[in-house]
Parts: C-alpha cells; structure tokens; sequence
C-alpha cells in the first residue's frame, strides 16, 4: 500500500544509522594527531548524517501510523542535533564557519545542492492550528490599533472586465429561459390535469404514481448523500461547494483537505489514548494505588527506624510521593557517607605522599628539554548518541520484523499505547494516593510520637525567605512595578505589544527564497590563507542549523550546543530582514522588533526599558518559539556618547541585553537576533560579546544574478517574472548581470518593481520588455564598492572567530617556516 515505500526508506535509513553509529564508536572516540585526516573524517560523518536527515524527514512527513511517526521522530531529533555537534566540532577545528568540502562531495559522489538543510515540515504542520489562530489574533489586534492598513481595491483589467459581464449575460440568459419554459411546463401540467379530470382516474392507479415518485424521490436523496459524503471522505471537495454555497481555488481547496485530514487524524489518535488511559484506570488502577501506599509506608518506616523519628511529607510543589523515591535511601545516605570519609582519608595519604615526593625533586635541577603538550583531538562529549543508540534499540525490538501487509489501515499498537499511557495513569493515581498516605502520616505521628504538625517550619521559613532575597536580586525582578506584571495574563501582554508595535507581523518567505549559488572560486582564495567568506548557500545553512533547527525542536534547543544570540552583518540590501522572517516563517515564531527607532518614546528610562524586555520575556517563553530582532543593531553598541534621547535609551539596551541572555535558559526557544549595516561602527568588546554567532553576508554575484545553466531561478529571472514580467529576446539577462556587479538583491528588487508598474504590464503584450528599461533604472543606484567590502572583512578579522583563524595561520605559517630551517 502507499505507506510501504516509506516504511522500506525508514528501515534502510536506520541501517545506515546503525553503520554510522558503530563507525562513530570505533573512530570519533579515539584520539586523533592529523588535523586533516581529523577534518575529512568529520566532514563526511557531516554529508552522511545530512542525507540521513534528508531521508529521515521524508519518511516522517509521509508516514500516517502515530506511533511509527514517534519512532521516526526521535530519530530524527537525535540526526539534528548530532549535525550540530559536529559542526560545532569542525568550527573548533578550523576556527571558521566555512568549510571546504568539494573533495568530500567528490568522494561521495555527491553535489553541493546536497548538503542544504532540509526543513523538517513538522516544525508548522503540528501547531498549525495554533499559527493560524494567533495569526489571525495579531491581524486583528494591529487591525483595531490603526497599525495596518487593509488591502487597497485594485481595479479589474479589461480581460477581467469582459469575463464579468459575460458572466452576468449569461445568467441573465438563463433565468430567462428557466422563466420561459417555466412558464411552459405549467401550461402542459394545467392541460393535463384538466383531462384527467374529464376521463377519470382508478385508485390503484393514483396509489402506484404516488409509490412511483416518492420512491424515486427518496433514492436519490439517500444517493445524494452517500456522494457527498464519499467526496468529502475522499478530499476531492468541499461541503460548500457540493451544497452550493461557495467554490474554492484548486490549491486553496487541496490545502483546505489536507488541514481537515490532519486535524481529523489528531483527534482520531487523542480518542484512542483517552480510551486506553481509561482501560487502565480501571483495570490496573487498584493495583498501582496499592502498590505505591506499600511502597511510601515502607520509605516510612525505614526511616524511622534510623533516624528515630517519622519523616515530614514532602509537599506538592516538590513532586509529592515521587520525591521520596528519588532521593536515596537513609541507609544509601549512611553507606554513602562513610565511603567517602573513606576516600577522603585515602586521598590525605596520597596527598603527603606526593608531597614528600615534591620536596625532594625540588632539590634535583630541573631538566632542559622542550615541554611535552598533548596537541591530539578527541571528539568531545555527545547529548544524542544516546538518544540515537535507544531510538535504534527500539526500532529492533518493535519495528524491524514487524509484518506490516496485515496493518491495511496503519492502526495503533495496543500494547505500545499502554506503555506510553501508564506513566500518565500512575501520575493521576499518585496525587490521590499521597491525600490518603498525607492524612495517615499525620495521624500515625500524633499517636507515636506526639508529633502535631511538619518539623523545622521556621527554618524553612527562613531559607524559603533567603530565597526570595536571592531571586529578588535577579534580573528582570529588582523593580517593584514588575510586580504588577505577574498578575497579567499572557493575552493582555501581548495585545500590549502588539498594539506599541514590537509584536509585528512576519512576512511569508521561507529560506529556499534566498536565493543563491555555490562559488567554487571561494576556495581558491582559501588556500591563499585568506579570511574565509560565506557564500549565499553556506549562509542558509548557517541559518538553518543556528536558527531554524533549535527553534523547531524542543529536544534539539535542550540538547544541542546552545545558541542563544545570532548576528546578521553585511552591506544593505542583501536580504538580513528576509533572513530574519525566513526564520520566523520555517519554525512559526513570534517576531518582537528591538529597532532602536522602534521603541524610541515607548518605554522610557530604565525602568521602563527592563518592565518591556520582561514582558518581551514572559510572552516569548509562554508562546515559543520567539525571535528577539534588533535591527540596526550597531547604534544600540556605537562608541561615541549619546546625545538624543533615542541613543541614551539604546545605550541602556545595550547595557542590559548581556541579563536578558543570562535569564534564558536551554529549555527557552527564545534567539536573539541581531542585523547591521555598518558593524564597524559599534563597539567591539561589547558588540561581540552579546552575540554568539556572527554571520557575514555577501553581495550576490554572477552565477546568482544570471544562473543560466542551474536548476534554480537566478535574481532577474525570479523577481522579472514573479512581477508579472515576460521574457523575450529583447531582454537580455546576460548583459544584465554583467552591468549589476557590485548591487545587491535589494537594488535588483527595486529596480524591477520601480520599471514593472501596473500600466507597464498593460502595454507588455504590444511592448516587450528591454534590456536598457532596467539599465536605466539600475544606474540610479549607488553600489557596494570594493572599498567597503574590504572594510567588512576588516571588521570580521578583529572578531574572536576573526583573530581565532589569523592566530591559527600564524601558528602554521611558523611551524612550516621551522621547518624549512630544519632542512
């Protein structure tokens, strides 16, 4: 059936993960001296791991059995955030973003089209529902607030004009003929009832024309419906258009099917696990409540008989029953205890030993010689082999051997449903059972040992308010006005927001937008020892794997290297702003903007200025993922002193941004980020310390604004097109990426919606579109000359990862010039 060629991916794209993972445990975990052959094999562990995520993804999306959908997940989770710790591993190694990898691709017989991320679709098909309701929340919001304009009217073309009133005549036409032989109908019918009354007519007769057309009548409602609803079922319409209320476009109706399967098939999968829950409510519930009360009894009276004394209840908040069992056991706690007296005994000994040792190699001279230092790599520590190893046992033990010609209809495993759900059933039980054993506690402590409420309660009184003083001094919660904010909903925050303008609405583009080609020259230049430069893929990839991934999955932003801050640097009108909503759009985050001119006279001083980041914080973190952008971000950190009001208050923003950092936490998918124009105008010890990673983005060149021979459009072909433009042999886009050097994609944007006005489109078909039309256009704006590309890679060379590549090259640079000399 339609599932098996993605369940026959998902089997041969785990095989390939299990080779992986036995080739990771027989070579990343032993030491490496050769840096190349260390970065080789990391980059094709990188391209490898690429194409299992690919496969991976495929299968996920298509695949219709929940549970195998989980299993798949999870895998899936685990190749993305293996990805990033070998990035992270290759940027150490090379002190670089950018990597050359054309012999890897070579190798494998790969292209460079293959190691682009994949975007996992269900970063947005899962919260949907969620996206479309907030989005339509924020419209309405700014709607109300005056903050959005609504779409002017255009006018019809003469086309649309024609195909409207030819419409209309022709409806007219048809009422006209409907009356007509409306009128005839009644004629013929009054005709015929008139000779019936003359002739007469039998009983039977009027019975059998009366079953006649009452059972044709009821036939065809009872076939009406079944076709409707066999269309409806199958997804190839609508219940409006079949009831004749209303058509829909094709893809708007496709689109429309596919959200009402999808939403069908959650609350299929929600009934199911509420029945079972409740099955095992009632079947294991009694034994699950009698084996938890005989389990805290018997935590209890151990206890006592160290201690001497019955223990307090641990309350709610801390996880009630549950804290006693994580905690060790008193005897645990003893054994524990004398060990490591034990031990630290031991070490004494060693200590004086090594001492004694000390002092008498003091009084040896000390030995000329050069100083041995362990310069071999070894991979470092990972968060989802683990995950990857259990995803892959679980696999062999459910899926693998699996008969899945019989499961017709991609049902739930039973069994797998009663796992998942017990630990749900016995949480709910829990909280009962710890009323019960809370109230017998108490009354067992009165009668043995006297005992009328919870020991140590001014002591824990005085650490929980020790506690407080310590919170109190945290970040966004030294300011008594905060206090008003706790008591806000999440709805009336951010309505606030939206309605002060730093809740914004995202504009719909997705990173394959971006649109760019592979420049093989960059390598040439590499091998110069020159500063690396990201090309227009290697800076989507950037952004997927720093932005994307972590925002889209909860277990990667946990797990992963954490990146809480990003940096978008390059000239204006390369695309930073399409990159920032690119990102928004492909995980369905919020987009709070930190502009300075945006929030310039919203929320003066200090006060103001940390009441706002707070709120920004608490609806960010309630509805996740968020995106902090700060565009312009170089005036927020500018080295001279501020005059303006403006500038103080930016100056204050930069001031407290390194807290607002601090306050995010691994489980927050909340990112910071950050565009410039002119970076090197801000200061850079503070500038570099806010923002993790800086990603430089070049101008598009040639293959990018022409492309002939690619498979994706090229700049003047996409937008020349996508504005409603036609090609033709008087345009020549050739000549027209050989005269845009040195402009960026906002300069082509420009110029093509400044040329294709709504009248040029009109006179298109009698005036093709010229070459010179755009040329004109073209030259009214300024390039980015050579001049001020030099001075960005100036700029990024005096970053840490900047002086981090120079040092490297200097280190090199010396050591073959040692050798040299040594010949």
């Amino acid at each position: 059936f339609p599932s098996s060629t993605y369940i026959k991916m998902w089997a041969d794209t785990q095989r390939e993960l299990d080779t992986m993972l036995q080739r990771e445990r027989e070579e990343f975990l032993q030491p490496q001296e050769d840096r190349e052959k260390v970065m080789k094999m990391l980059a094709t562990a990188y391209v490898q791991y690429l194409q299992i995520f690919r496969k991976l993804e495929e299968a996920h999306d298509h695949l219709i059995h929940q549970q195998k959908r989980a299993a798949v997940r999870q895998a899936l989770d685990g190749v993305m955030g293996r990805i990033l710790e070998i990035k992270r591993e290759m940027v150490a190694l090379e002190n670089s973003e950018c990597h050359y990898m054309d012999g890897i691709l070579m190798d494998l017989k790969h292209v460079p089209e293959d190691i682009e991320i994949p975007i996992p679709k269900y970063f947005i098909k899962e919260n949907l529902g969620i996206l479309q309701d907030r989005e339509k929340y924020l419209h309405d919001i700014l709607l109300n607030a005056g903050l959005l304009e609504q779409e002017p009217v255009t006018a019809m073309t003469l086309e649309e004009a024609i195909k409207v009133i030819q419409v209309a005549e022709r409806a007219r036409q048809g009422r006209a003929r409907a009356a007509f032989m409306k009128r005839i109908y009644l004629e013929e019918k009054r005709q015929s009832k008139k000779g019936e009354q003359d002739t007469g007519k039998s009983p039977d007769d009027a019975a059998t024309c009366i079953q006649k057309v009452w059972r044709g009548h009821s036939q065809r409602k009872k076939t009406e419906k079944l076709r409707e609803e066999e269309i409806i079922f199958l997804g190839m319409n609508s219940a409006e258009m079949i009831n004749g209320t209303g058509s829909l476009p094709p893809d708007l109706e496709a689109l429309s099917s596919l959200q009402k399967a999808n939403v069908l098939q959650g609350e299929v999968q929600e009934r199911v696990d509420f029945s079972f829950r409740h099955e095992l409510r009632r079947t294991e519930g009694p034994h699950i409540k009698e084996t938890l009360q005989d389990q805290i009894t018997q935590c209890f009276l151990e206890c006592r008989h160290i201690t001497g004394r019955f223990p307090d209840y641990p309350p709610e908040k801390t996880g009630g029953s549950k804290a006693i069992f994580i905690e060790k056991h008193p005897e645990q706690v003893l054994e524990e205890l004398a060990a490591k007296k034990a031990e630290a005994e031991q070490k004494d000994k060693e200590k004086n030993g090594k001492q004694d040792k000390e002092i008498a190699q003091v009084k040896k001279p000390p030995k000329v010689g050069k100083q041995v230092v362990d310069e071999s790599w070894k991979m470092g520590p990972s968060n989802f082999l683990s995950i990857l190893e259990e995803g892959s046992s679980q696999y062999q033990v459910f899926w693998e051997n699996r008969d899945n010609r019989s499961d017709f209809l991609q049902d739930h495993d039973p069994e797998l449903i009663k796992e998942g759900e017990r630990e749900e059933v016995e949480e709910e039980l829990r909280a009962q059972v710890d009323e019960v054993m809370r109230e017998k506690l108490l009354t067992v402590k009165q009668a043995v040992d006297g005992e009328t409420g919870p020991q140590g309660k001014a002591g824990k009184d005085k650490e929980r308010g020790t506690q407080r003083v310590r919170e109190g001094e945290r970040f966004l919660s030294t300011d008594r006005n905060l206090m008003s904010l706790a008591c806000r909903t999440i709805d009336s925050l951010y309505q606030e927001l939206a309605e002060k303008g730093l809740l914004v609405q995202v504009k719909n583009v997705n990173l394959s937008d971006y649109i760019g080609y592979y420049d093989c020259l960059r390598n040439i230049l590499r091998e110069t020892g020159a500063q690396p430069m990201p090309s227009i893929p290697e800076v989507r990839q950037l952004v997927a794997l720093y932005g994307i991934l972590p925002l889209g999955s909860q277990t990667v932003h946990e797990n992963a290297p954490l990146v809480k801050s990003l940096l978008l640097a390059g000239p204006a009108g390369v695309g930073k702003k399409m990159l920032v909503n690119a990102i928004c759009t492909e995980t369905g985050a919020n987009l709070f903007n930190l502009t300075p001119s945006n929030i310039a006279g919203k929320y003066p001083g200090r006060d103001g200025l940390i009441m706002m980041l707070h709120m920004i914080l608490k609806v960010g973190k309630e509805l996740q993922p968020s995106v902090v952008w700060i565009g312009d971000t170089e005036r927020v950190f500018s080295k001279g002193t501020p005059k303006g009001e403006e500038e103080v208050n930016s100056k204050r923003l930069a001031k407290v941004l390194p807290q607002f950092l601090r306050a995010l936490k691994p489980k927050d998918r909340v990112l910071l980020v950050g565009t410039s124009s002119r970076p090197f105008d801000a200061n850079p010890g503070p500038f570099c310390k806010v923002y993790q990673k800086i990603i430089l983005i070049p101008k598009p060149d040639y293959l990018t604004r022409f492309g002939k021979y690619f498979k994706c459009p090229a700049l003047w072909k996409h937008y020349i097109l996508q504005r409603g433009g036609a090609l033709t042999r008087l345009l020549n886009l050739n000549c027209l990426a050989q005269v845009s050097d040195g402009f960026t994609q906002g300069h082509v944007v420009d110029v093509v919606d400044t040329v294709l006005t709504e009248l040029r489109l009109l006179q298109m078909a009698r005036k093709p579109l010229r070459t010179a039309e755009f040329v004109t256009s073209l030259a009214r704006h300024d390039p980015v000359y050579k001049e001020e590309e030099e001075t960005f890679q100036a700029w990024y060379a005096k970053t840490p990862m900047g002086k981090a590549w120079s040092a490297a090259q200097a280190a090199e640079e010396n050591e073959k010039g040692k050798k040299g000399k040594g010949k």
